[in-house]
């Protein structure tokens, strides 16, 4: 059994940095363990959003030579190795286990018109009832039937397709298992029976025999090379990959459906997790799971934190600090903008795979500050329609459900989160955790060996915002203007 002072070596391979900490099992980080590196997906033509796999796996591999360097797990040594990585990607390696295609993300919208296609031909809402997932170019489905019509050459090469977590383990042990969360966040996953679906199947160039086995069992017995350059880790059970978005509800103590966890990063999410043998998919949301016990379920959206960074880039704003205080002073959609934040596509909750961002009411008084906070107060708009959606499939005490700010995005911006409150009408408390898809992580990972429940973890909170009414009713009139934009510029492209 893990005890509270056992340690757990967290990583977390996110979509714009690889991140790695030694957590005792309780979840308290080991101060001076942390590593980071950033990096960025490759964009080109057509939405393509991709990594290159050995790039990723050695910075994956560089930030727990350092985390092991600086002390991590010396002192009561490592009893786990957790991970936590981005949700839908996927990558294709053959028989030897060598890359035959790049890391395909999320983000990669290529597979719009392969989505299109398999909505002609399935049932979208039977599939999204036994998947969670609807058929977009997020997801595996249309990403699998992309790549054999647009790259014959490499699929017919590719002995099986893995997700950047299992490349991972095929990297450290020659062998790979997906587990169940991972699988969950393919679109192939029937949720309920925790098997591949065999229906979906049916209808792509693949069989089950391209995927991983399905096990939550962590791999141990490091060998070789490896074991070599980590002795600490040498016979430690690593266990598979869990979606980071899953991870986050975890580390925020976001657990039961009295939560409601608010995640800006490089994207931005709002979701709930809770504990059921099985679970009816909300219409309108995706319904994947953090474990073999447990689901979670919510709206995603493409923009978010990369929306903010790109605007700063292209508009040449002023420096973070003196933007913040600009963003301050502005008072609730003062701007005369309506602004769609799909520069990278959409997600939630409309699911126009092939949507793009849209500003209007621009004039020669418009000013580059003006367009930043349009946008901040567009996406909080967006997380207002999914917190709708959320009410309505889990209405029970959905007024007084608790919501939770994480991430890069809303920690960094204290205007931002303001926002967010105003948005949604509620009070929003910001989490206390730094790393939260991280910490999500170790505790998982503590809890299969023997810890305490997740839901018996206490999380720490920082500020809670309250809402302020007259700002909320200008909020509530520029989110119909946002739908009625929405409508008029997107009616052609679902």
């Amino acid at each position: 059994m893990l005890t509270p002072s056992g340690n757990v070596l967290a990583l977390d391979v996110g979509s714009s940095s690889v991140r790695c900490s030694v957590y005792r099992g309780l979840g308290e980080v080991v101060e001076g363990t942390a590593s980071a590196h950033e990096h960025a997906f490759e964009r080109g033509a057509g939405g393509a959003a991709t990594l290159d796999p050995e790039v990723l796996a050695a910075l994956v591999f560089r930030a727990v030579d350092e985390t092991l360097s600086k002390g991590g797990g010396t002192e009561g040594g490592i009893a786990a190795v957790a991970t936590s990585t981005f949700w839908h990607s996927l990558l294709g390696v053959d028989a030897r286990g060598r890359p035959t295609t790049p890391i395909f993300t999320w983000a990669d919208r290529r597979a719009a018109g392969a989505a299109r296609g398999l909505r002609r031909t399935l049932d979208e809402g039977a599939v999204h009832a036994r998947t969670g997932s609807v058929l977009h170019s997020s997801y595996w489905p249309a990403k699998l039937l992309w790549l054999s019509r647009t790259d014959p050459d490499a699929f017919s090469r590719t002995d099986r397709f893995l997700s950047p977590g299992e490349y991972l383990q095929l990297k450290l042990f020659g062998e790979a298992r997906v587990g169940t969360s991972m699988a969950s966040g393919t679109g192939l996953l029937d949720q309920n029976r925790k098997a591949w679906d065999g229906d979906l199947l049916a209808a792509l160039p693949i069989d089950e025999g391209k995927l991983s086995p399905i096990s939550d069992e962590p791999l141990g017995g490091l060998g070789g090379e490896w074991a070599e350059r980590w002795p600490a880790l040498r016979e430690v059970p690593w266990f598979p990959a869990v979606g980071d978005g899953a991870c986050s509800n975890v580390g925020s103590g976001c657990v039961t459906q009295d939560r409601l966890a608010l995640m800006v990063g490089t994207s931005g999410a709002m979701r709930v997790l809770w504990e059921a043998e099985s679970a009816e998919v909300p219409d309108g949301l995706w319904c994947y799971r953090a474990d073999a016990r447990r689901f979670v379920s919510g709206g995603a959206l493409s923009d978010g934190g990369n929306l903010v960074e790109w605007l700063r880039r292209t508009l040449r704003l002023p420096g973070e600090e003196e933007a913040e205080g600009l963003l301050s002073r502005m008072q609730p959609d003062s701007h005369g903008l309506t602004l769609l934040p799909l520069l990278a596509g959409e997600r939630g909750p409309g699911w126009a795979d092939e949507a793009n961002g849209t500003v209007a009411g621009l004039s020669m008084g418009t000013t580059p500050i003006d367009i930043l906070r349009a946008a901040m107060e567009a996406v909080a708009l967006r997380f207002a329609l999914i917190a709708e959606g959320l009410d309505a499939a889990f209405p029970e005490g959905a007024r007084g459900r608790e919501v939770v700010a994480t991430g890069g995005g809303l920690l960094g911006s204290p205007t931002w989160a303001r926002i967010m409150a105003d948005a949604l009408g509620r009070p929003v408390t910001v989490s206390g955790v730094g790393e939260a898809s991280s910490r999500g992580a170790a505790l998982l990972a503590a809890e299969a060996l023997g810890g305490p429940r997740i839901e018996e973890v206490p999380a720490p909170f920082g500020e809670t915002i309250q809402p302020d009414d007259g700002r909320h009713e200008a909020y509530r009139r520029a989110l119909e203007r946002q739908r009625e934009l929405y409508e008029d510029v997107m009616r052609d492209d679902r």
